[in-house]
């Protein structure tokens, strides 16, 4: 039975660099235009969604450089391949967020009491609505790329697009309300605010089934019930035991213990090992390997 080595599909590969450059250019694109109108229209909020985008710009050579890395075949000091690298790179995307939030929040909150604040121009509200309809497109189509390969890091992109998206909402929203209530002009400082902590939590939620895979975590309690009646169903096996599982990338290595019948020959024992193998690969397309060590029931 064959075992997945961890690496990507080369078209896979291909999909991943062609969004993800497209990405890059069109991050570059909205970054520039949501300084300009943002100078130009005096809205501190677009100026902090134009840093937002200029992070997704970051991420996406994150990503361009990285899949070079973890696509690449096992070796004698990455046995269960290089996947690994897909995590460190989906927890650096977090961090990167992150540290955008807590720079954006800041700025906007030391600058809330500013008696110079003034209401943005019209001009402010271009940037963000193009960024709306430019950044939600981009994160479809990065979903599906990143699903469809199964790379929890080009997910992670995907939703960097989607948080640029989102908080673009609120930058274009303070912009039209402060043109309408001058007096409520310091509503700008607030959707900066506002779009920090809305980023932050995008960080929060990319980080932590990372780290909690970098932490050595396993399987979820529903996903190792699901293996072990899988495995209890092959027939001839009697007991299951010391089942443990690890996850690697987007892919999950199973070991387990097998009690069968101490009756058995060596050829049929490993014939069932087999077997318990075969099919835990082929109900689970996550699972890249599964190891198996027989016992005698009595």
């Amino acid at each position: 039975m064959a075992i997945s080595d961890g690496r990507l599909a080369s078209q896979d590969i291909t999909r991943i660099k062609r969004v993800t450059w497209s990405g890059l250019v069109i991050n570059a694109g909205l970054s520039l235009l949501k300084f300009i109108v943002g100078i130009a229209g005096r809205s501190q909020a677009v100026l902090a969604d134009a840093v937002h985008s200029v992070s997704d710009m970051s991420t996406d050579v994150a990503v361009i450089i990285g899949v070079k890395f973890w696509s690449a075949p096992p070796d004698d000091n990455h046995p269960f391949g290089h996947r690994r690298i897909e995590t460190i790179v989906t927890t650096g995307i977090a961090l990167a967020l992150g540290f955008v939030a807590v720079a954006l929040g800041y700025e906007a909150m030391i600058t809330l009491r500013d008696t110079h604040i003034a209401p943005p121009a019209w001009i402010a509200a271009v940037g963000p609505a193009v960024s709306i309809a430019a950044k939600e497109a981009l994160y479809r189509w990065t979903a599906t790329v990143g699903t469809r390969a199964r790379s929890p890091a080009v997910v992670a992109n995907a939703w960097h697009h989607r948080s640029d998206a989102l908080s673009s909402v609120p930058a274009l929203l303070v912009v039209i309300v402060s043109r309408i209530k001058p007096q409520w002009a310091f509503l700008d400082h607030i959707g900066a605010f506002i779009i920090s902590l809305f980023i932050l939590k995008v960080a929060w939620d990319i980080a932590k089934p990372a780290l909690l895979e970098l932490s050595g975590q396993g399987v979820s309690r529903a996903d190792r019930l699901r293996i072990e009646s899988a495995v209890m169903a092959v027939e001839y096996v009697r007991e299951l035991h010391a089942l443990r599982t690890r996850k690697y990338g987007s892919g999950i290595f199973v070991d387990l213990h097998l009690l069968v019948s101490g009756d058995m020959t060596v050829r049929d024992g490993h014939d069932v090992a087999e077997n318990v193998k075969r099919k835990l690969l082929s109900d689970d397309p996550s699972i890249s390997d599964v190891l198996v060590h027989i016992e005698p029931c009595d």
